[in-house]
């Protein structure tokens, strides 16, 4: 078996593991209503790739992988509250080709089964080492607030008119990049790693979240249909503030402001307005930009896990795990 085959029997045996645990997570069956829609809502997959990273993280340091199963459940029953809520909010009809949990049931409803979810999460992250339970807790807490404020930056971008490209990356630092640098902390807290390295692999799991919203933000427009399962350009139909908007507004000029200002007024079909944006963004380089700043950030975090203290060979599940996630898009 050669060294990727490997590595992939050794994800997907991860993931397996991830998937049959969760399936185990007791909930009760009475009242139907609030826990029927928590049971769904986690049966209807996903990458799974956070509790993933807590295992990752704990391997890393050759510590004890089944110390860090339950919380990584955690970190995955809270990361699916945290969709369920966004769902309510966004009134998305659809996640992952199933209703969502309010259109399946109602808002209230999901509400209210969101709220258990992160009180289950919170008990799963208890079920580890006794000495373990504070870092964890702490970690766990800060992240999951800062999750929050990240949802709030993005809603309240949806009516400001002077977000910035700071204002952009730190919206994404906080409601997406944290929780992954959060695993990979957690599970390196979980096998005792030093405070040093524990910083390292956190900032570098932050980094490579900021990279990967970056590219979807990339792939939503230039993105192969047949391949992500979606028509292009969601994001320039709903006048989502992305960083390929961002970045055109700061680099046009005023002819291209005014374009781009017409297109998001409206007036014009869907096909229309991803079709007249891409040009703007085409003659702006838009594209290469914005997988120069994915690259920053991507770097940056393989410079992080290199200078982590554990020998190069640990490092590699890791490192190709990262590089697995790249797409090329253009």
């Amino acid at each position: 078996m050669c060294h990727y085959q490997k590595f992939m029997s050794e994800i997907k045996y991860l993931q397996q593991l991830i998937h049959d645990k969760l399936l185990q997570v007791p909930f009760p069956s009475h009242p139907a209503s609030l826990y029927d829609p928590i049971r769904y809502m986690l049966s209807i997959g996903g990458k799974r790739m956070r509790p993933l990273l807590v295992l990752m993280g704990c391997d890393l340091y050759k510590g004890n992988i089944d110390k860090a199963i339950n919380p990584a459940l955690a970190v995955e029953v809270f990361h699916n509250f945290t969709l369920l809520h966004d769902d309510i909010m966004d009134n998305a009809p659809v996640r992952r080709s199933k209703p969502t949990v309010h259109a399946k049931w109602n808002s209230n409803i999901a509400i209210l089964s969101g709220d258990a979810m992160f009180v289950k999460a919170i008990q799963l992250l208890m079920q580890t080492d006794e000495t373990k339970i504070t870092a964890l807790t702490e970690i766990f807490t800060a992240t999951a607030l800062e999750v929050c404020e990240g949802q709030q930056l993005d809603m309240d971008f949806e009516s400001r008119t002077d977000v910035s490209l700071d204002d952009y990356l730190e919206m994404i630092q906080l409601k997406t990049a944290v929780l992954l640098g959060c695993s990979l902390k957690m599970g390196a807290i979980i096998a005792g790693a030093s405070e040093e390295d524990c910083n390292y692999i956190y900032t570098a799991g932050c980094d490579l979240g900021i990279a990967f919203q970056l590219q979807d933000d990339l792939l939503d427009l230039y993105g192969d249909e047949q391949q992500f399962g979606k028509l292009p350009g969601g994001d320039v139909v709903a006048n989502k503030k992305t960083y390929l908007l961002l970045k055109a507004l700061e680099l046009s000029n005023e002819k291209q402001k005014a374009e781009i200002v017409l297109i998001m007024q409206g007036g014009l079909t869907a096909e229309e307005k991803v079709q007249r944006m891409k040009t703007v963004f085409n003659e702006l380089n838009i594209a290469e930009l914005t997988i120069e700043k994915m690259e920053f950030y991507y770097k940056s975090a393989m410079d992080l896990i290199d200078a982590l203290h554990v020998e190069p060979s640990r490092k590699q599940q890791l490192i190709q795990l990262s590089e697995g996630l790249k797409v090329r898009v253009t």
